[in-house]
C-alpha cells in the first residue's frame, strides 16, 4: 500500500482519511458506516480512556454497565430525548433466524420469533439508566449517585467518516442523580472542567468552554455545556458535552426521593460524555502532510530506537547499549520500542514511525557508539540533534515535555489567530468565505434568527463562552439589540 498522503492544502478531507488509514488507526468494515479500530488506534483510545477513567474516579465516580438494548416504551418516556434521537435509532424486532424453505443456503427472519416489544439499540442510555435508578433511590441517603459507563453506541448516521461520525462508536457516558438543583449544576460544570483539563493538558488541544443555545442543546436537557476546539481547516469540533438534565428524566420515570423533612421530591440529573471522536480531533488538530503528530502524554509509543549497523558484531554492540538505554527510559515511565527487525531498512522505519506520529525517534549506529552519542529526532518540528548516551533518559523525558507543550502552543496560536469579530452581516458572510475559524458576533437570542443564519450560511452557534463579557450591540442579521457576542463557525 502506498504511503503517500494527500496534502492538506489540496484536499483536507482526503488528507484526514489518508492519515487514519495509513497511520494504522482504523479501517473500513463490512458493515455500512462502521469502522474497525486497529491495534494502534485502540492503544491510543486506551491511553485516553485510562487517563479519563482516573479523573472520573478521582472526582468520586464509579463505573457500571447497563444493557445495550432499551425497550421502546422506556425510550419513549422522555419525549424530547426520544424525538431527538428517533431518526438515528436501530431497532431489534425479531430474535431468531431460520433456513429459507425455498433456498436451503439462505437464512431468513423467523416471522414467529417477533419480539413482544421492540428494542432500541442504545443511542444514549438515559432511559434505561433512569428506569434502573427508580429502584435504587428512595431516600436522600441514597444520593448522590455518581455513575459512569464505558460502552458502545449506535446512531444510524447516513453520512459517515472514520472516528468523526460512524454508525457505531465507543464512548463513556456519566449519569448522576442529586438531591438538589445546585448539586446537579455543580456536577455539570465540574465534569466540563474535567474534559477541558484532559483535552488541553493531555491532548494538547486548546478549547473554549461554553453553553449551547436552546436549539443546540442535548435532547431532554435544560442546559448543555460544551468544549469547542478548532481544526486546522478552521472548522469547529465539539470535543465534549456535559448536560444539566433538571428533573426531566426523574419525572419521566417517576424517580422520587424522601428528603430530610420526609417530603417526596423529584431527583435532579446530569449526563456527560466524550467518544472516540476525540481521536479524529487529535488527528485534524495536530498532524501534518508527513503523517500523524501525537502528543507524548497519550501517544501509544513515545520513543522508538532504530539501529543502523553492518554485521552481527556491530549489532551485538548496539544491542548491549540499547538494553541499558531502554531500562533507563522505562524507569522514568517512558514507553519505548527497540525496532531491530530485519524486514525493513532504517529509512523505511524512519518514515513509518513518522507516519505513526511517534514523538521521539533515536537512531544509533556503530560510529555513534564510538562517540557515545545518538541522533534524536523530534516528530513535532522534525529537528534532529546529537545527544550523549550518558543521561539519555532525562534528556528524552525533558524533550517529551517540551514537545507536549509545543504542540499545545502551536494549536493555541492557530486557534487564537482564527477568532475574528464581525459587526455586520456582510462582514460575517465575507469572513466565512475568506477566513475560516470562529466568528465572534452579536445575536439577538432568538431561535428564529439562529435558524436563518444556519440556513443561509451553514454556520452554527458553537457556544456562548462561559467567560463572555457583556457588551451592548446589534444582531448581525436582525439588527435587534444584543447583550453579548457568541461564537459562530462551520463545524464537523
Amino acid at each position: 500500500m502506498s504511503k503517500e498522503i494527500t496534502p492538506r492544502a489540496q484536499d483536507y478531507s482526503q488528507w484526514y482519511n489518508d492519515l487514519v488509514i495509513k497511520g494504522s488507526l482504523a479501517d473500513h468494515s463490512a458493515v455500512r458506516g462502521c469502522m474497525v479500530i486497529k491495534p494502534y488506534g485502540f492503544a491510543l483510545w486506551e491511553n485516553m480512556r485510562d487517563v479519563l477513567d482516573k479523573m472520573f474516579k478521582d472526582t468520586g465516580h464509579q463505573n457500571a454497565y447497563f444493557p445495550l438494548f432499551i425497550p421502546k416504551s422506556l425510550f419513549e418516556a422522555e419525549e424530547k430525548n426520544a424525538e431527538g434521537f428517533a431518526k438515528e435509532c436501530a431497532i431489534v424486532t425479531h430474535y431468531r433466524l431460520k433456513t429459507d424453505p425455498n433456498n436451503k443456503g439462505k437464512l431468513i427472519v423467523d416471522p414467529e420469533a417477533k419480539l413482544e416489544e421492540e428494542l432500541v439499540v442504545r443511542p444514549t442510555s438515559e432511559a434505561i439508566i433512569w428506569n434502573t435508578y427508580k429502584g435504587w433511590i428512595q431516600s436522600y441517603r441514597d444520593l448522590p449517585i455518581l455513575v459512569n459507563q464505558w460502552a458502545n453506541v449506535v446512531r444510524w448516521e447516513m453520512r459517515t467518516r472514520l472516528f468523526l461520525r460512524t454508525a457505531e462508536f465507543l464512548w463513556q457516558e456519566g449519569h448522576t442523580a442529586h438531591a438538589t438543583k445546585a448539586e446537579a449544576v455543580e456536577e455539570t460544570t465540574k465534569m466540563l472542567d474535567v474534559y477541558a483539563d484532559f483535552v488541553e493538558n493531555w491532548m494538547a488541544l486548546p478549547v473554549i468552554k461554553g453553553v449551547k443555545t436552546p436549539n443546540e442543546r442535548f435532547a431532554g436537557a435544560e442546559d448543555t455545556y460544551c468544549i469547542e476546539a478548532m481544526m486546522q481547516d478552521g472548522k469547529a469540533l465539539q470535543a465534549g458535552t456535559s448536560h444539566f438534565l433538571g428533573q426531566n428524566f426523574a419525572k419521566a420515570f417517576d424517580v422520587k426521593f424522601s428528603d430530610k423533612n420526609n417530603n417526596l421530591e423529584y431527583v435532579w440529573a446530569t449526563s456527560w460524555g466524550v467518544s472516540t471522536r476525540l481521536i479524529g480531533a487529535l488527528v485534524m488538530a495536530h498532524s501534518d502532510d508527513q503523517g500523524l503528530v501525537l502528543p507524548p502524554k497519550i501517544a501509544p509509543l513515545q520513543v522508538v530506537i532504530v539501529p543502523i549497523f553492518k554485521g552481527d558484531e556491530q549489532k551485538a554492540a548496539i544491542d548491549a547499549k540499547v538494553t541499558v538505554m531502554m531500562a533507563e527510559l522505562k524507569a522514568l515511565g517512558v514507553s519505548v520500542k527497540y525496532d531491530d527487525s530485519d524486514n525493513a531498512r532504517p529509512g523505511w522505519k524512519f518514515a513509518e514511525y513518522e507516519m505513526k506520529g511517534v514523538p521521539v525517534r533515536i537512531a544509533i549506529g556503530a560510529r555513534d557508539l564510538e562517540q557515545n552519542i545518538v541522533e534524536v529526532a523530534r516528530r513535532d518540528t522534525k529537528e534532529k540533534a546529537n545527544a550523549s548516551i550518558d543521561g539519555i533518559g532525562i534528556h528524552v523525558k525533558n524533550l517529551l515535555d517540551e514537545i507536549q507543550q509545543n504542540i499545545f502552543n502551536r494549536a493555541k496560536a492557530f486557534r487564537d489567530d482564527h477568532i475574528t469579530e464581525a459587526n455586520t452581516w456582510e462582514e460575517f458572510v465575507q469572513l466565512l468565505d475568506t477566513k475560516t475559524g470562529f466568528i465572534s458576533a452579536h445575536w439577538d437570542g432568538t431561535p428564529e434568527t439562529e435558524d436563518k443564519i444556519k440556513e443561509q450560511t451553514k454556520a452554527t452557534i458553537r457556544c456562548i463562552p462561559l467567560d463572555n463579557k457583556q457588551e451592548a450591540g446589534t444582531c448581525i442579521l436582525s439588527g435587534n439589540p444584543s447583550t453579548q457576542r457568541v461564537l459562530f463557525a462551520r463545524a464537523y
